[in-house]
């Protein structure tokens, strides 16, 4: 893998808007050639068997089916809230919209 010069890093310092100094930059052009050799071995893995997952282990469904239920009164739940106007909950008002 091709070493990171100074001036490389200084580049990707001023388009991330970092103020680094000289000494900094020694350090960084080290660190920065480290994270870049270990995404470069991520890429040769042998992977070209294995089958694209979203998850490490199998995964099920867990949740029980949608079932219809009665739901409570609308006067009960409007009794529950805050604030109540014409039947509805009432919130503040948060975009300065005309009523």
């Amino acid at each position: 893998m091709n070493k990171l010069s100074r001036d490389e890093v200084a580049h990707l310092a001023r388009l991330a808007r970092l103020a680094v100094t000289d000494e900094e930059l020694d350090v960084f052009a080290g660190q920065l050639d480290v994270i870049l050799d270990a995404v470069a071995r991520v890429g040769d893995a042998a992977a070209e068997d294995v089958a694209p997952t979203t998850h490490a282990v199998p995964m099920t469904n867990v949740f029980r089916p949608d079932v219809v239920t009665p739901c409570l009164p609308r006067d009960v739940v409007l009794s529950q809230a805050p604030a109540a106007e014409d039947d509805r909950f009432r919130v503040p008002r948060i975009l300065g919209e005309e009523a």
